[in-house]
């Protein structure tokens, strides 16, 4: 710590005053790096709200999907045979699950964007959040990503 002495001369005579910087400094520095911690914290924290921007319009025989940001629809085209098994919706994603292949639409994919099954393959869970989506099967498990319109998958 560091003491600072001060004499002041006036009118009334001399004042003596100390200071002892070293103390309130490294105080209002530490008072800075918590506030500076606090708000990276708090930042880091908050959560980026996503709004309800894909819809799914389902009929016996077709599925829309509407994008109300671009203001867009896409049609769900059904190969021979397929049968739809589950549909999940979220703000920003929303899959299909045939019996056939996986198929994901996200705000900013472009259309439908699908990956096949693999024959035998059985869904355990599937389930959407934002602009994510996941698909554990028996074996694999498939992320859709709602943004890039990408389909990844892995070996479980």
């Amino acid at each position: 710590m560091v003491a600072l002495h001060i004499t002041r001369s006036g009118a009334s005579g001399g004042h003596h005053h100390t200071y002892r910087s070293g103390c309130r400094t490294s105080f209002l520095r530490w008072l800075a790096a918590c506030g500076l911690l606090l708000l990276g914290m708090s930042t880091a924290v908050a959560e980026e709200v996503v709004e309800k921007s894909i819809f799914l319009v389902v009929e016996d025989d077709r599925i829309i999907a509407s994008n109300v940001q671009t203001g867009q629809f896409f049609d769900f085209d059904f190969s021979a045979k397929e049968k739809v098994q589950q549909q999940i919706v979220a703000n920003g994603v929303a899959i299909v699950v045939t019996n056939q292949r996986y198929a994901g639409i996200g705000v900013f994919s472009g259309g439908w964007q699908s990956i096949r099954r693999i024959a035998g393959e059985k869904v355990i869970s599937a389930e959407a959040q934002d602009y994510s989506a996941l698909v554990v099967t028996s074996d694999r498990v498939l992320a859709f990503n709602g943004r890039t319109g990408s389909w990844s998958d892995r070996k479980r």
